[in-house]
């Protein structure tokens, strides 16, 4: 299974940007997919996550700016960032909790992670 992910790049502030995610590969079905992002110097930060209900939980930090959404038919997840901001600013990461099935017939939970693609907002 691969993530990959697209959508990065550089932004003024208060401008918006896009990022995708597509998981490919040996896939039964996706549970949660969520975005993360790690700025310079710092850990890795959960910003935003959708469940398959399409529940969805956001970071204090993003709330009202940042839209998580998925599409199921794609293995796609979305995220649209309004009203951006220089700290903001960080390698974004994709991440995906994926049923696979084995062999034998049997699922396997994993994790996996997208390359990270860079958000850059300058002030």
């Amino acid at each position: 299974v691969q993530l990959q992910a697209s959508g990065g790049g550089l932004v003024q502030a208060g401008g918006s940007l896009r990022l995708s995610c597509t998981a490919s590969g040996s896939i039964f079905s996706i549970d949660t997919m969520s975005w993360y992002r790690q700025g310079p110097g710092t850990q890795r930060d959960l910003v935003a996550r959708i469940y398959t209900g399409d529940s969805t939980h956001y970071a204090d930090s993003v709330k009202g700016r940042f839209t998580i959404s998925r599409d199921n038919t794609k293995n796609t997840v979305y995220l649209q960032m309004n009203s951006l901001k220089p700290e903001d600013t960080a390698v974004y990461y994709c991440a995906a909790a994926v049923a696979v099935q084995t062999a034998t017939g049997e699922l396997d939970d994993y994790d996996f992670w997208g390359q990270g693609t860079q958000v850059t907002v300058s002030s």
